[in-house]
C-alpha cells in the first residue's frame, strides 16, 4: 500500500523502535511513547496517523497524542481503510447493533444500557451510555475529542436520542492535553434526573453531576445476582451511592438494608429511588465514611446475612496499587468480621491496575487475618454490554467475588 504521507486523512507517520512492533501485530490498541522512535510530518493531537515498523511495514493508522504516554490509540489494522465520517458510521452501527442483542426482549424494561466501550468497541476513548431517551458521552483521548463533531452526528441520527449530554470531565482528559467538559452537546439538556428501569426496576439518574456518567451500569448482572442471595437477610451495602444494590436485595426479599455512603446527595437520590419502588420501609440509609463505619460496627458486634463492598476506584495508577490492597484487605477485613456463620460476601474492585490474582489474594488474606473460613462461590465481572476486546486485557476493569463464610 501507499505509504506516503500525504495519503488521504493522514497527517503524519509514526516510526518504532525495532522490535516494538509485537504488540500491533497482535492488534493490542495502544502504542507507547517509548516504542517511538521517529515522528514524520507534524501531526497534530488527536490527528490521525500511520504507524510503521522499524523497517517500513505498515502496522495500522491511528490518533497522535503528544502529551499522554499512550502515543498513539489505534483506529484500523486495515491497509488503507480511511479514517472519516464513514469509518464511525459503520463502528458506531455496529457497536450499537451488538447491544440491541444483549436487549432483546428486555427493551421495556431495561431503559439504560452502555452503547459504546471505548477500545473494546474499536473506538479508543469514547464512552456512550444511554439512559431512556438522553446520550452521555465521555470524549476520552484526543482522537475521539477530534471527531467528536462526526460522532455525535451519527449518534444522533442511528439513536434518535433527544439529547447528548457530555461528561469529559475526568482526569483523563488531562493526560491527553485536553481539558474537561461537561454540558449538552445535541438536542435537548436533560432533566435534572433522568428515570430509568433495570428489570424492571425505577433508578433516577443524575447524568449532570453523579458518578461515571451518572449510574453504576457495569454492575447491572451482578445487582441481579445479590437478589438471590437477599432473601431474609439483613443487608449491609457499602458505598451504596444511589442504592441500586440495596433495592435489589430487598427486591430478593431481605428484611433490611442498610446503606453506607458518604455523599449526601447520592443518599437523597436513593432514598427517592427507594420510595418510587414502595420499598422504602426497608431501606436505612447511613452518612459517613465507610471505613469508620465498619470499624464502629466491629466495635459494637453488629452481626449480618449480606454485605455488599462496591468502592470507587482505589487505584488510578500502577503507583498507587499498593496503598489501594491495603485499602481493600482493610475494608474486607472488616466485613469478614461482622458476616454471621453462613453469611455472603459480594466484594468487588474497579481498579484496572489490581488484576484479578492480586485482589483474589488480598481478601484471602483478610479472610485469613478474620480467621474466617470462606469460599468462592462465583466470579464476578462487567456487564455484558461493557465487553472486554481479547486483544485488550486493560478492558478487565471490574473484578468480584462472591463468598460464603463459614
Amino acid at each position: 500500500m501507499d505509504k506516503k504521507e500525504h495519503r488521504a486523512g493522514i497527517m503524519g507517520i509514526i516510526i518504532l523502535k525495532p522490535g516494538r512492533e509485537d504488540s500491533l501485530k497482535r492488534r493490542h490498541p495502544w502504542v507507547f511513547s517509548g516504542a517511538v522512535a521517529e515522528v514524520k510530518g507534524n501531526p497534530g493531537n488527536g490527528e490521525t496517523v500511520d504507524i510503521l515498523a522499524s523497517d517500513g511495514i505498515w502496522l495500522a493508522a491511528g490518533a497522535y497524542s503528544p502529551h499522554s504516554q499512550i502515543r498513539v490509540r489505534i483506529w484500523s489494522f486495515l491497509p488503507g481503510e480511511a479514517i472519516g465520517p464513514e469509518f464511525f458510521r459503520k463502528r458506531l452501527e455496529h457497536a450499537i447493533t451488538l447491544r440491541k442483542c444483549l436487549l432483546e426482549g428486555k427493551d421495556k424494561e431495561t431503559t439504560a444500557c452502555r452503547l459504546v466501550n471505548a477500545e473494546s468497541d474499536g473506538l479508543p476513548g469514547l464512552v456512550v451510555d444511554r439512559y431512556h431517551d438522553f446520550l452521555v458521552c465521555q470524549f476520552l483521548s484526543s482522537g475521539a475529542e477530534f471527531f467528536k463533531d462526526e460522532i455525535t452526528g451519527h449518534l444522533t441520527g442511528i439513536t434518535h436520542a433527544k439529547g447528548i449530554y457530555e461528561r469529559s470531565d475526568t482526569d483523563t482528559r488531562v493526560m491527553e492535553g485536553l481539558e474537561p467538559r461537561a454540558g449538552t452537546i445535541r438536542g435537548e439538556d436533560p432533566p435534572e434526573l433522568v428515570e430509568i428501569k433495570e428489570h424492571g426496576l425505577r433508578f433516577l439518574v443524575d447524568i449532570r453531576k453523579g458518578h461515571k456518567t451518572g449510574f453504576y451500569l457495569d454492575q447491572c448482572e451482578n445487582r441481579l445476582a445479590v437478589a438471590g442471595f437477599s432473601k431474609d437477610s439483613e443487608v449491609l451495602n457499602c458505598f451504596s451511592y444511589t442504592g441500586a444494590f440495596g433495592l435489589w436485595a430487598i427486591k430478593g426479599g431481605a428484611a433490611q438494608v442498610t446503606n453506607v455512603e458518604s455523599s449526601p446527595e447520592a443518599l437523597a437520590i436513593g432514598l427517592r429511588n427507594a420510595e418510587i419502588n414502595d420499598m422504602g420501609q426497608k431501606f436505612l440509609c447511613l452518612e459517613d465514611d465507610v471505613f469508620q463505619v465498619l470499624r464502629g460496627m466491629r466495635d459494637a458486634d453488629r452481626k449480618f446475612d449480606l454485605i455488599i463492598l462496591d468502592p470507587p476506584k482505589f487505584a488510578a495508577s500502577a503507583k498507587q496499587v499498593p496503598r489501594a490492597s491495603r485499602g481493600y484487605k482493610d475494608i474486607n477485613l472488616l466485613a469478614f468480621k461482622l458476616l454471621k456463620p453462613g453469611g455472603t460476601l459480594f466484594t468487588f474492585s474497579c481498579s484496572g491496575h489490581v488484576p484479578p490474582d492480586l485482589f483474589q489474594k488480598i481478601v484471602a488474606d483478610a479472610a485469613l487475618d478474620a480467621r474466617r473460613e470462606a469460599q468462592i462461590i462465583r466470579y464476578l465481572g462487567q456487564a455484558s454490554d461493557h465487553p472486554i476486546s481479547l486483544n485488550f486485557p486493560e478492558g478487565h476493569y471490574l473484578k468480584g467475588l462472591i463468598i460464603r463464610v463459614g
